[in-house]
């Protein structure tokens, strides 16, 4: 358990080391994929991950591993993982074929001409894949803590 706290407190040093350092500057938490290279191997990057987790939720099934709470909650977070693929894989297909005339302004200022769209409320919802990918996240999370626990009881 003490190995644990000092990896925290490294992380921690380092990660306030580094604020010092880098200092203030703009971080952008959108990744823009330039047509077509960039989309292509994002979209197979996407595909990959999707096959990733049928894959170990196929392998935790065969094992039997999904009668433990944790695993069961790893399961339940592959699934939304790949949910969460399938979201936005649809969601960059729909955008790359999008014309440019759908969308007003650049970068950070970009926004979407609802009228230009068939299917807005589609584009929009998918947009939104948050709603799918914390929650795959925090059921990850919660899996390996349990199983964690499990293990250190002793």
């Amino acid at each position: 358990m003490q190995i644990f706290r000092c990896i925290r407190a490294l992380v921690l040093c380092l990660s306030l080391f580094s604020q010092v350092i880098l200092g203030e500057g703009v971080a952008f938490a959108l990744q823009v994929h330039p047509e077509p290279e960039g989309l292509y191997s994002h979209q197979i990057a996407h595909l990959f991950f999707i096959l990733s987790m049928a894959i170990f939720i196929f392998w935790l099934r065969k094992r039997g591993l999904v009668a433990e709470p944790g695993w069961r909650l790893i399961q339940w977070g592959c699934f939304m993982f790949i949910v969460w693929n399938v979201g936005a894989f649809i969601g960059h297909a729909m955008e790359a074929r999008m014309p440019e005339e759908s969308f007003v302004g650049k970068g950070w200022s970009r926004s979407l001409v609802l009228d230009t769209v068939t299917s807005p409320a589609i584009y929009l919802f998918l947009k939104m894949d948050h709603l799918t990918c914390v929650p795959a996240i925090v059921l990850l999370y919660l899996g390996l803590k349990s199983i964690y626990r499990k293990e250190a009881k002793p």
